[in-house]
């Protein structure tokens, strides 16, 4: 009967444990000085050896002849135990027998000596999937065991374990194995197989596995044949569609919707679910995230699904700005997925809002009208001109249908009308009165930095307002019709791209009501002080 590789391949003895030398030494240590605790907890990510090595000190601590720390694997308990024939050894699985009936029957046959074996050894796997009735009758037990008894608890989740628990076990924490491990065990189990397996699969391999060495054999055996290369992985696992996805992440960010939409249609009509396409979507944006802030190690870091010449493309159309976006929208539609309504539609509407021009959702406000300026304006009314005495001998317009007999008349109509403010001044021609209505916005001051940076919390990419409003990036100064931007670091130059600068330029254009430029400086902190200590002086004797 054909038996999976990573049962054929589980390790033997402490010493084929792959990346947890950290604890195998120590468990070794307790072997050979026959000085065990009476209960251990090993916690870590799946397909890490935690099981592995529970089973290895099951036999370790029972064999007749243990070699250096390890089990020899050849003395009858060793077989015994391996092969289940020894029922000393008990192993139980608490995602299916979770109840306080099965942590009772454990501790009433606890207190019995072992029939065979030296010790007996309950082996509680997912420990953390116990009932909390089924915790309380485990404590007492652990509390004050025989001397003959040894628990060894595995669990993925270590917060569930209740701190009763906790503090009568020794904990072991199992790493996540390095890839470039991963890589030399595939290669060797491959090669043991009789498989050629190419560098580039094997690689592949040890990134897709995820730490999990247990993951890297199963995708292992799944692509077995004579020959697995990286096309051979990708078609076996189903990321053939890898190709696709960057694809279509090249449409969205080209800005070609239609594109990305068609290449979406295709997928779901081939049979991929729409939660997947994100998944790897987002795994896509990730990847090139870790190009551009992590060049050196990024590699070791990433997915694995996507080629270099992809993920070299693809950066270049890109920065690292509109990748954080991009990031965020795939996992906001990942998220809403689950909540109900079209998955399809979900995805579809992510797709168009990635393809969207970061500055078409956030739209500067409308400039707001002069007359509602001028009133809020805490600025004083600029005069309006006065108008020549009306009078028949000056040759001055007159009213068309109304006889101007007196100066008055035409004052009292302006008045009515609204285009003079004071009783005392003659009437200005129409062009004139728009003129006055402009004066109040053009000497209205600008607004403060705090109003703009509230004002760009409405409308900016969160993000991209924390960076923007954290002080230890920017600082700004408003003269003038200018706004000035002094960045203090590399990180804040990069930044400032055009299309954040026409989203500052915006409101500050919508708050002070009028053409406002801005331009951006690097920060130097004495030039800076010099500034403020001629603004203050200035402030003081009214000379702005």
């Amino acid at each position: 009967m054909y038996q999976a590789l990573y049962r054929k391949w589980r390790p033997k003895t402490f010493d084929e444990v792959v990346g947890q030398e950290h604890i195998t030494e120590i468990l070794k240590k307790q072997v050979l000085t026959d000085r065990p605790s009476h209960a251990y907890l090993f916690t870590g990510t799946r397909g890490t050896g935690k099981t592995t090595c529970a089973k290895l000190l099951a036999r370790a601590v029972n064999c007749l002849n243990p070699v250096g720390g390890n089990p020899c694997g050849v003395c009858d308990i060793c077989r015994g135990i391996e092969n289940g024939s020894i029922l000393d050894v008990t192993e139980m699985d608490a995602a299916s027998n979770n109840g306080v009936d099965d942590v009772r029957s454990i501790r009433d046959e606890a207190v019995y000596a072992p029939v065979t074996a030296r010790r007996r050894v309950y082996i509680i796997d997912e420990v953390h999937m116990l009932s909390k009735p089924a915790f309380n009758a485990l404590l007492k037990i652990m509390e004050e065991p025989p001397e003959h008894l040894i628990f060894i608890l595995a669990t993925t989740e270590l917060y569930k374990v209740p701190a009763t628990i906790l503090s009568r076990c020794q904990r072991y924490s199992f790493r996540r194995v390095p890839p470039a491990l991963i890589q030399a065990r595939v290669t060797e189990v491959a090669k043991a197989e009789g498989m050629e397996l190419t560098e580039e699969a094997a690689s592949l391999l040890s990134r897709l596995a995820d730490g999990a060495l247990r993951d890297a054999l199963s995708l292992l055996d799944q692509c077995a044949g004579d020959k697995v290369d990286r096309e051979r992985v990708l078609s076996a696992i189903g990321l053939a569609e890898n190709d696709e996805i960057a694809g279509m992440l090249a449409s969205l960010l080209r800005g070609d919707s239609e594109a990305a939409l068609e290449a979406l249609d295709g997928l779901y009509r081939g049979g991929k679910d729409v939660a997947s396409v994100l998944g790897q979507l987002g795994s896509l944006y990730r990847d090139l995230l870790l190009v551009r802030v992590a060049p050196q190690n990024g590699p070791n870091l990433m997915s694995g699904g996507f080629s270099e010449e992809s993920l070299g493309q693809l950066s270049a159309l890109a920065d690292t700005g509109t990748l954080l976006r991009g990031l965020e929208t795939v996992q906001d539609a990942s998220s809403r997925l689950d909540r109900g309504g079209d998955r399809r539609l979900i995805a579809e509407l992510c797709l168009l809002s990635l393809s969207l021009p970061p500055s078409l959702p956030a739209a500067p406000a409308p400039l707001p009208t002069a007359a509602p300026k001028a009133a809020a304006s805490p600025a004083p009314k600029a005069e309006p001109k006065a108008a020549p005495p009306v009078s028949r001998d000056s040759g001055d317009r007159e009213l068309p249908g109304k006889e101007p007999d007196t100066a008055a008349k035409p004052v009292e109509k302006a008045l009515s009308q609204g285009w003079l403010k004071m009783p005392e001044t003659a009437s200005p021609a129409p062009a004139e009165a728009e003129e006055t209505e402009a004066a109040p916005a053009e000497n209205a001051p600008l607004p403060t930095w705090e109003a703009l940076l509230k004002k760009l919390d409405e409308t900016m990419f969160p993000p991209d307002y924390m960076l923007i409003s954290n002080p230890a990036n920017f600082s700004a100064k408003l003269t003038g019709d200018a706004l000035v931007l002094y960045t203090k670091n590399e990180a804040a130059r990069q930044m400032l791209d055009e299309n954040r600068l026409g989203e500052i330029k915006a409101a500050a254009q919508a708050l002070a009501g009028r053409a406002i430029t801005v331009r951006t400086e690097e920060y130097r902190e004495d030039a800076e002080k010099k500034l403020d200590e001629l603004d203050r002086l200035m402030n003081r004797f009214n000379l702005n």
